[in-house]
């Protein structure tokens, strides 16, 4: 939203704040027409696909323990949610959807790294919801002739990611405790592995997608395209933050895969896509923004 703002585009935001804060519009407020509603109302949809080139569909319930706690719901939002979105951007005549898919759809696939060709085989309830989105943005290109490209996310984190919740991203989760003091919480061993990309990256593949030619109806990964395990990361933060981190380990929880890394070769070569932040960096930037934002100084 804010690189498209500063590249001048107009644009139409819809979210209903169930994980995100008005306060994150903070800047550019007043150069985007945001209408709060959610992805299962038709009429709100309509309005905000209505006149639009291209389509960036990002609403979810992201959280795999919350969807094996709560498939109904999970289903709901990344199934029907996303069948709503589609609806409307055909019935917009937008040119393009792009679908923020995700990793979860290869579940816990041995080899590695993962490349699109590899078969579809989620393990948890988002993982199977979010594949089901991709099934059908393929369905609207072939029926309806809707381009749709699908981009799957591997676990993105960055400034602003919501950190108080039991069903937010580990990194947010990591990074939280440490500005309070606290000892993060790990479920398993630690020597679990994700490909875990900032959000920059992110941002430029996402909208790279809206106009590169001939990618209708393709899925890409998107990522940095090596891993790095849990334990690694908070030796890292300990490093970065010059705090003393002593995790506290907890038994796995359902539906969580224990590695990820992605082969970003499509990405590269369709997208012209390349990482410009790394894991380390992208760390820094982020502890830099958790502890400004939650750090007990600023409350």
């Amino acid at each position: 939203m804010r690189e498209l703002a500063r590249r001048g585009e107009t644009i139409v935001v819809l979210d209903d704040l169930s994980t995100g804060k008005r306060r994150n519009l903070d800047g550019v407020a007043g150069e985007i027409e945001f209408l709060e509603a959610s992805i299962a109302d038709p009429q709100a949809l309509a309005r905000a696909a209505r006149g639009a080139d291209f389509v960036v569909h990002l609403a979810a319930r992201t959280s795999v323990p919350r969807s094996v706690e709560e498939p109904l719901e999970t289903n709901a939002v990344n199934v029907e949610g996303t069948l709503r979105v589609l609806v409307a951007a055909r019935d917009a005549g937008a040119r393009r959807l792009v679908y923020a898919a995700s990793s979860s759809a290869y579940g816990e696939a041995r080899t590695l790294p993962k490349a699109e060709s590899m078969p579809a085989a989620p393990i948890s309830p988002y993982g199977a919801a979010k594949f089901a989105g991709e099934l059908y943005a393929r369905v609207f290109t072939r029926v309806y002739g809707l381009e749709t490209v699908s981009l799957r996310y591997f676990n993105v984190f960055g400034p602003r990611q919501e950190p108080g919740s039991p069903y937010s991203g580990v990194l947010a989760r990591f990074l939280l405790a440490l500005v309070r003091g606290e000892d993060p919480v790990i479920f398993g061993d630690g020597e679990q592995s994700r490909d875990f990309t900032y959000i920059d990256n992110v941002v430029d593949a996402t909208l790279a997608a809206c106009t590169a030619p001939g990618l209708s109806g393709q899925v890409l990964n998107v990522a940095i395209g090596s891993r790095v395990s849990l334990n690694e990361t908070l030796r890292l933060l300990a490093r970065l933050t010059g705090r003393p981190v002593a995790p506290r380990y907890e038994p796995p929880r359902a539906g969580d895969i224990l590695h990820s890394q992605a082969d970003i070769t499509l990405a590269r070569q369709l997208l012209r896509y390349e990482p410009r932040v790394g894991f380390e960096e992208g760390m820094r930037r982020t502890w830099q923004w958790y502890l400004s934002e939650y750090s007990p100084a600023q409350s």
